[in-house]
């Protein structure tokens, strides 16, 4: 059991080690033959770079190991017809399959809030904007983006609808939205769809995708599997533009209240 573990896990540093040769490889040429300078603190970036790889390397055979069958596990018992209450030959409607969209509006929601790279511009975004961006808001701003896009993502994978119809809507919702949105917030907004699929998230929603495709009656892991991360990349900018229109506005009515009283002592 130990052998093929450690033979995986040599497979993995191998793997990652060709896929960081390129970057190297540029990084060395432009230090060497375009800026003729030698590379500062020498082991210093040697030990970064053993870190990398194997941290990669660990990152990818945990997922193969764990997370992976770990969300193919969570489809398969969630959608069950013994756990859907159903006979096995009863055909299965959409509505039956309300944890699904349950569970998926809860991993998104918790992923994202442990989301390394949200947490980094979150932080960086309150900094800049001299607090009027709230980290904390923010970051909950893009977590119930991602939970709802997975809950409307495991929703058309169960029913099987085309994925362009769901992007074209969005996109829509999100161009008429930076039409009217603050022009502070748009360029962040655009920005956190991005920050989102990363380390945490990207593997347990590739997960969850591809074993609700396996397990659903009809679907297909190739056609309906994917596509979960394109919506969690589209949905965060409407909540966080959403986010900011909504505090504009509280803001501005606040300030009204707060001059109405004023306007009636001046009397």
């Amino acid at each position: 059991m130990i052998a093929p573990m450690i033979l995986d896990l040599a497979r993995s540093i191998l793997a990652v080690l060709r896929d960081v040769a390129p970057i190297a490889v540029v990084l060395l040429g432009f230090q060497l033959f375009v800026l003729h300078k030698p590379i500062p603190h020498l082991r210093r970036v040697i030990l970064g770079v053993a870190y990398v790889v194997l941290g990669l390397a660990f990152f990818l055979f945990g997922l193969e190991r764990a997370l992976f069958p770990l969300g193919r596990s969570m489809a398969a018992q969630l959608t069950d017809p013994e756990f859907l209450g159903t006979a096995a030959d009863q055909a299965l409607h959409w509505t039956h399959y309300y944890w699904v969209y349950i569970f998926a509006f809860a991993i998104g929601f918790a992923t994202t809030i442990a989301e390394p790279s949200l947490i980094a511009v979150a932080m960086k975004a309150q900094d800049v904007s001299g607090g009027s961006v709230k980290a904390t808001g923010l970051r909950l701003a893009v977590a119930l983006g991602v939970a709802l896009s997975l809950s409307v993502g495991t929703f058309r994978i169960v029913t099987g609808t085309p994925l362009y119809l769901y992007m074209v809507v969005g996109y829509i919702v999100v161009v008429l939205q930076t039409l009217v949105a603050p022009r502070l917030i748009v360029p962040l907004a655009y920005d956190s769809g991005g920050v989102t699929t990363s380390t945490v998230t990207v593997p347990l929603v590739a997960a969850l995708g591809l074993g609700l495709a396996t397990t659903v009656p009809g679907r297909s892991p190739l056609l309906d599997g994917f596509g979960l991360i394109a919506l969690a990349s589209l949905f965060p900018m409407i909540t966080v533009m959403g986010y900011a229109q909504i505090s504009n506005r509280l803001a501005r009515r606040n300030a009204a209240s707060d001059r109405g009283p004023r306007q009636g002592d001046d009397r």
